[in-house]
């Protein structure tokens, strides 16, 4: 399963998902800093359809919301 979040360092949102990521020792996930990639910036928008993070792409799907997005984390523990 490919998973990509797309977030920049000082959002306290994508912190919030980053600190659920480290706690459980996930190394699945791929991190997209929108602020420091411009290709990352854009996909995020042409691919997701808006410029919002945190947004976790699963198998290419956007999940928008933290909440969300640490729910479904804690829901699918990586194997």
């Amino acid at each position: 399963m490919g998973l990509k979040l797309y977030m920049f360092e000082t959002c306290p949102y994508c912190r919030k998902v980053i600190r659920e990521i480290e706690s459980s020792g996930r190394t699945d996930v791929e991190l997209h800093d929108i602020r420091k990639s411009e290709a990352d910036r854009l996909y995020l928008k042409l691919v997701g359809g808006k410029e919002q993070v945190p947004c976790l792409f699963i198998d290419g799907k956007p999940l928008y919301e933290s909440d969300d997005i640490v729910m479904w984390l804690r829901e699918h523990p990586q194997r």
